[in-house]
């Protein structure tokens, strides 16, 4: 029944015309990002590892997702907010020279009443300090109204006490993407911070396109990467005969498509242009496919199994971490410290924690 209802909105989203009246450009003078796919090959892993549920293995990076590109990464604080069932990450990249902080998407089993939510949803906020800006209220809760944000920027002030200046590097998959933007966002604005730079996979949009222009302005360095007819990058849908109110992407789309030569298919990726909307990217081809949607670079981005929200963690990695009367943990160490091995907390019992 479900597979039958999302048939239904993708045929709805087939049938709205690409572009129809008036389109409202949102157009940069400023210095736009520069496509790096290496750097993206990389973030592309880190936010990949947030999915993972064990606590453990994932505060010691010592996952099955958390060697290839991102070996010997540090994590300074693992924030878990098990209330609302997001996940977040800070640490250092000494290879990058940067601190890196991943926001986990939306689980895999959800994603199709997660889509039914988003084609319906409409912007019902108003972003502070930007007018007639307005975004997407759950977005911008996800990331400002609960135990994500405080976690986040309180590792982030304590990685740059103790390293000193770095940049700051925000990636996120899915709904991870629309965090990684909000974090980003808040970090320039509210915190004063300097090359913040920001890669997200298969992003929603998030705002108007009066945001999107404050953001492309504020957070320059953003590319959102898109993938095939992955179906999230086209919702909540965006409506070019209501162009001060639809939804608007910010730039700078890099779309990654594939064409095929008889038997052989060859990768493309393309760079779009800076309106945020290029037809001849991502909109140039429906948003069908949820397969699309989970693996980027050939990386899988979703949880190994699903687990309901549920995470495990071994109880000697509980002295590294708080949790408050919501259940919510917040994993921490002092940068100064050594991660803690495997070896010596595999002797304890593993500890489940549920939604």
């Amino acid at each position: 029944m479900e597979q039958k209802s999302l048939i239904i909105l993708i045929i709805l989203t087939c049938l709205i015309p690409p572009s129809c009246g008036r389109e409202l450009l949102v157009t940069h003078k400023d210095k736009q990002a520069v496509y790096n796919r290496t750097l993206a090959t990389i973030l592309v892993e880190y936010a990949s590892a947030v999915y993972m549920s064990d606590l453990t293995e994932l505060f010691t990076w010592t996952c099955a997702r958390c060697g290839g590109l991102t070996k010997g990464f540090e994590v300074i604080e693992l924030v878990v907010d098990i209330q609302n069932c997001l996940q977040g990450f800070v640490g250092v990249a000494k290879d990058l020279n940067a601190i890196v902080i991943a926001f986990r998407g939306t689980q895999d089993n959800s994603i199709q009443n997660w889509v039914k939510d988003l084609f319906w949803k409409q912007l019902d906020l108003k972003y502070p300090g930007m007018p007639n800006a307005m975004v997407h209220h759950g977005f911008y809760t996800a990331y400002h109204n609960t135990t994500i944000r405080p976690g986040i920027l309180y590792a982030v002030k304590k990685a740059k006490e103790f390293y000193g200046d770095l940049d700051i590097m925000v990636t996120g998959h899915s709904m991870g993407g629309a965090m990684s933007s909000f974090c980003a966002l808040d970090l320039t604005v509210n915190h004063e911070a300097k090359n913040v730079q920001v890669i997200t996979f298969g992003q929603p949009r998030i705002g108007n396109a009066a945001f999107a222009s404050y953001y492309g302005k504020l957070v320059p360095n953003t590319v959102r990467v898109t993938n095939e007819h992955d179906i999230v990058p086209h919702l909540p849908p965006y409506y070019s005969y209501f162009p001060q109110k639809t939804y608007h992407h910010f730039p700078r789309e890099v779309w990654l498509y594939n064409l095929g030569l008889g038997s052989v298919v060859y990768q493309f990726e393309k760079v779009c242009d800076g309106s945020g909307e290029d037809p001849d990217c991502s909109r140039s081809v429906t948003g069908s496919s949820i397969t699309d949607h989970l693996n980027y670079y050939g990386v899988d981005l979703t949880f190994i199994r699903w687990r309901s929200c549920r995470i495990v963690m071994n109880p000697r990695v509980e002295e590294y971490g708080k949790t408050d009367d919501k259940g919510n943990i917040v994993l921490s160490r002092d940068p100064a410290t050594l991660v803690p091995r495997m070896n010596t907390l595999s002797n304890g019992r593993e500890a489940t924690y549920n939604a």
